[in-house]
């Protein structure tokens, strides 16, 4: 089957490659000169299924006004006339009620922990490398309130089976001696041995080549105008270098896939949420991480990705706009400097921005539609990274018409009506 992605980040080149090992003809197109050139390029680094949970919960209303009332805020909203963006929100709250994060942190897991399988695999399968880590990820709590709250998330990780460490004072030591220089700032952390770290943007570019080697074709440079449908059906695929047509169409254009999507009558709630990181090269090894960080106060994730330190968070609804923000820039020096004070240097730090593409529920919207020949994958917000193995297996296994491994329940665009 000749199979047209839209969309050439992790989440788009993933498919690629596995749309093209079950036998399809893949062509892949994209604006930038080269995979992984937007969300993609310098995300925080980690592929952590025991970590997926979506930003709505019980309590959250609360905790984002603090957070805004922060110096070093984890969230910042740009008030703007954009109904789009007001439209997100209302539904945000919406899902912010116990019963509600416990169904979609399930969804988030079921596909993310399916994920982590699948890249494993791949590994062995092909020995991609990408600056991987295998060595878990540590939640520090600043406060006891922060500890006690976790025990939520350990009724879920126990019913998936997820493998999980709760450790109280400074147990945490144990697996990132550096923070013994700071530990009088922590009271515990909780560990999930099963998370890995890697650099996004260097594994989708050597995936890409191996999926060029398996006859994959990328369009680059190519700018999407968009979809022609005949009602049932999407009949092609309008770009400025002319109309591109296909069997199966795939949209993964991120936090852009509800632009192309509206005129054809197919609304989705997938709103961009602006990140930072810095890249800060590591002085000192002994100092510097040895996995990911996630200080739960900041909301910011600090990782070892090779010879560097990726520092990334915070959350900005500011619409399309990726100006870089001196600020936001600020918060992510001050917690890479707090931790690990002696691990990088960070007046060398390169400063990123990315679009995370949001659902108000946390989880991605992958699979079929009700154009025949037309599928989505995207919304995977701050996990795309995480799941991108995953979905790039389910959709393979949708394109050829085989069950997927997991249940689709919850996954595709049908839960928004």
């Amino acid at each position: 089957m000749n199979v047209l992605i839209l969309g050439s980040g992790v989440i788009g080149t993933t498919m690629a490659y596995y749309l093209a090992r079950a036998g399809h003809e893949v062509t892949v197109v994209d604006r930038q000169p080269g995979p992984a050139l937007e969300t993609s390029y310098a995300n925080a680094g980690e592929v952590s299924p025991g970590y997926s949970a979506p930003w709505a919960g019980p309590g959250v209303p609360v905790k984002a006004i603090k957070w805004m009332l922060m110096h070093h805020s984890p969230l910042v909203i740009k008030p703007m006339l954009d109904p789009a963006m007001w439209r997100w929100g209302l539904a945000m709250l919406r899902n912010c009620t116990e019963a509600r994060y416990r169904v979609n942190k399930s969804r988030m897991v079921r596909l993310a922990e399916y994920s982590r399988d699948c890249l494993k695999q791949l590994r062995a399968d092909t020995g991609i490398a990408y600056d991987e880590r295998s060595q878990g990820t540590l939640q520090l709590f600043r406060t006891q309130k922060q500890l006690d709250a976790v025990g939520k998330d350990v009724e879920i990780l126990k019913e998936y089976g997820v493998p999980y460490q709760v450790l109280e004072g400074d147990a945490y030591l144990e697996y990132e001696p550096a923070l013994a220089l700071v530990k009088h700032k922590f009271v515990g952390a909780l560990r999930l041995p099963g998370d890995e770290t890697g650099d996004c943007f260097k594994f989708t570019n050597n995936l890409a080549a191996m999926a060029e080697a398996l006859g994959v074709k990328f369009k680059f440079g190519v700018n999407i105008r968009g979809l022609e449908q005949d009602g049932s059906r999407i009949t092609g695929v309008h770009t400025d270098t002319g109309v591109l047509s296909a069997d199966k169409y795939v949209l993964a254009l991120g936090s852009y896939s509800p632009l192309l999507l509206k005129p054809i009558g197919i609304d989705i709630p997938v709103y961009p949420v602006k990140g930072f990181s810095i890249t800060v090269p590591i002085t000192d090894a002994a100092m510097a991480p040895e996995s990911t960080i996630m200080d739960e106060s900041h909301k910011v994730a600090v990782t070892r990705l090779g010879d560097n330190i990726r520092v990334g968070g915070t959350a900005q609804l500011s619409g399309y706009d990726l100006r870089l923000n001196a600020s936001r820039r600020a918060t992510l020096d001050f917690v890479v400097t707090d931790l690990f004070p002696k691990g990088g240097d960070v007046s060398k730090a390169e400063f990123w921005t990315g679009l995370r593409p949001m659902t108000p529920d946390g989880t991605p919207v992958i699979g079929e539609t009700r154009y025949d020949n037309l599928m989505l994958s995207t919304g995977h917000g701050t996990l795309g990274w995480t799941m991108a193995a995953g979905t790039g297996r389910v959709m393979a296994d949708l394109v050829s018409g085989r069950r997927p491994e997991i249940s689709m329940e919850g996954l595709t665009v049908a839960r928004y009506g």
